[in-house]
């Protein structure tokens, strides 16, 4: 099977790893709580058998509009992940055989200029994942306190020089808001390219990351999602950046969010010792793969 063909307009990261792991029971419910383009949710269908069902979320109504599945054993519906278990219990479904998360941005919110998640267009800046939401990127820019962008540049940014970045958007919009991607890069000159796009790649994740809530949302999942999957079956995660990877990890070892003390058994088992990271031949053909990491586990039978 060509796990990387599915659909023109959107590449799925580490398809043949996850659906291969993932899948136990092929007339089994599963979940697929990121649709984004569809790609994973296409190739989960043509594992399972005609009883098999999927479920499939997505906060981004550009999603559910440019969904290209037609089939009964498919469900999608428009809505954040952190709703699963509403919409399980709507559709009176208890447990569920797997869970898969795509934690990235799909390619058709980058590569619409609208949308504005990208630096390589000027545009509004916005990077809202669900559209009907009032808080955008401008409003993380021209609202937010110099410890709030600290805050977010240096933890989901991870830039050392944290508080000069915060205090240059403080400078500027003390005289005029920032509302376009080529504001907000006017204010760094970066020389060198590989830099360039480094650091504008960073800057950006952790505007979208604050955005959206991206990482209190995951940590409420991580915990709902221990209530719906049935004893043996899986749940695989693919983050693309260290602080959603490290709250994997934390979670499927420790069975809680970090800092938390567990007491009681461990919801989970990790299925593999280490990480799984893309081939060099998949980020040859799909550059937006090479930082994506794959978790998977296993719910325990207690």
């Amino acid at each position: 099977m060509d796990f990387n063909n599915y659909f023109y307009h959107h590449r799925p990261v580490l398809l043949k790893e996850s659906i291969e792991n993932l899948i136990t029971d092929k007339n089994g419910i599963y979940v697929d709580a990121t649709f984004g383009g569809g790609g994973h949710s296409n190739a989960i269908l043509k594992k399972l058998n005609k009883r098999g069902t999927l479920i499939a979320l997505d906060q981004d109504k550009e999603s559910i509009k440019n969904n290209l599945i037609k089939d009964e054993r498919f469900h999608l519906f428009h809505n954040n992940f952190i709703h699963i278990q509403d919409i399980l219990n709507k559709n009176y479904i208890e447990k569920v055989s797997g869970i898969l998360v795509d934690l990235g941005v799909s390619s058709l919110q980058i590569d619409n200029p609208k949308r504005g998640f990208s630096y390589r267009w000027n545009c509004i800046l916005d990077m809202r994942m669900n559209q009907e939401s009032w808080y955008s990127a401008r409003n993380v820019l021209n609202e937010c306190s110099k410890k709030e962008l600290f805050h977010i540049f240096r933890e989901y940014g991870e830039f050392k020089n944290a508080k000069n970045i915060a205090e240059k958007i403080l400078k500027k919009r003390l005289k005029k808001q920032i509302t376009t991607t080529l504001d907000l890069i006017n204010l760094f000159f970066i020389k060198r390219s590989f830099k360039k796009k480094r650091f504008f790649s960073r800057l950006f994740q952790s505007i979208r990351i604050k955005v959206n809530n991206e990482i209190n949302l995951f940590k409420y999942f991580l915990l709902e999602s221990s209530k719906i999957i049935l004893p043996k079956g899986r749940i695989a995660i693919i983050s693309y950046h260290s602080i959603e990877d490290r709250i994997t990890k934390y979670f499927f070892k420790k069975g809680v969010i970090e800092n938390q003390i567990n007491f009681e058994i461990l919801p989970f088992k990790m299925i593999h010792k280490k990480v799984i990271k893309p081939t060099l031949q998949e980020i040859i053909n799909n550059p937006r793969s090479r930082s994506a990491k794959l978790r998977i586990a296993e719910k325990t039978t207690q």
